[in-house]
């Protein structure tokens, strides 16, 4: 699709955004780095918080509105580019016999992507940094709440399996690769002796009710051993078990446990209410990094004690703890 359809259906977008209905919810709200203490979204009006960028108490400012005429063009294009590919295949002869996947890698950019620390959004520019909205998830890309880590799937399997339905099992990635092979009938080898990780999910897909509830068993882990540029998080990593996900922060330890059943938006930290359950994933995510020999993040040498990113100095030289 040419550059000038596209600035065509963003202004197209833009008109439709001038008849939005009149907005309730602030356009911005504050998000914290839980690793400086238990901080949790509040209102950005603030004389502290003014402009757009990261602040010396790591807080930013996270996109409460899906209004972005940029973005929605953007999916505009990418829902009739999908539809192209399945025509062709259908005009070749080939959707019969060709597994269509469809998903996105992150969640929607809600924090702008700063990058460098002393980055400063002009109101010109909000557009293009704040992509969209992930409410009524919390974060954005970069972060390891669900509004970074919950996408969009959708797989199509011709002759085989249910077609039309919908399933609440979460699955992630790293699940493909033995999926994919369970569907063209190759074997995988066992995870952890030089196989791979990740679970068929072909159960689901077939509606066996048997391997699906064993699928509901099995954790997922996230493993983010950096900086993020979408909001100076720390260095992290999660699992999700059951209902549960825990959070783990590299920088101070801290953690965070939300039950996602009753609690999809992660604004209930239960890490001191339930210190079991803490224990519980605690314990599974570290034997987990062990086992796939995940790499940590270093302290760095150069670190000065009491600074903090962003500072004066660069993410990565003297205001990170952690290379």
């Amino acid at each position: 699709m040419s550059r000038e359809r596209k600035a065509k259906r963003a202004k197209r977008d833009q008109k439709k955004r001038a008849r939005l209905p009149k907005a309730t919810q602030p356009p911005f709200m504050l998000e914290g780095n839980p690793d400086d203490g238990d901080l949790l979204s509040g209102t950005a009006q603030d004389t502290a918080h003014q402009g757009f960028r990261v602040y010396p108490d790591r807080t930013v400012k996270i996109k409460q509105r899906q209004d972005n005429p940029q973005f929605a063009a953007m999916v505009d294009c990418m829902d009739e580019n999908f539809g192209r590919v399945l025509a062709k295949l259908k005009e070749l002869g080939l959707e019969d016999n060709t597994i269509v996947i469809f998903f996105s890698d992150n969640g929607g950019m809600s924090a702008a992507n700063f990058g460098n620390p002393a980055r400063k959004l002009q109101p010109l520019e909000l557009d293009k940094a704040y992509s969209t909205s992930n409410l009524p998830l919390r974060g954005g890309k970069g972060w390891l709440y669900e509004g970074g880590i919950r996408e969009p799937l959708l797989i199509y399997w011709p002759n085989q399996g249910q077609h039309g339905t919908t399933s609440e099992v979460p699955v992630i990635s790293t699940d493909f690769y033995s999926t994919i092979l369970d569907m063209v009938g190759l074997d995988a080898k066992p995870r952890g002796v030089n196989g791979i990780d990740g679970n068929s999910i072909v159960p689901i897909l077939k509606g066996d009710k048997t391997g699906t509830e064993q699928l509901k068993q099995k954790p997922l882990f996230w493993h983010f051993p950096h900086y993020s540029n979408h909001g100076a998080q720390s260095p992290g990593g999660a699992v999700r078990y059951g209902d549960y996900k825990l959070i783990e922060y590299y920088e101070n330890n801290t953690v965070q446990l939300f039950n996602l059943k009753t609690d999809p938006s992660e604004q209930h930290d239960l890490a001191k209410t339930e210190p079991g359950k803490v224990k519980e994933l605690t314990a599974m995510l570290h034997d987990w990094r062990k086992q796939v020999g995940a790499a940590m993040p270093t302290p760095n040498p150069k670190y000065k004690d009491g600074n903090k990113w962003p500072g004066k100095g660069i993410k990565g030289e003297e205001d990170s703890p952690y290379k």
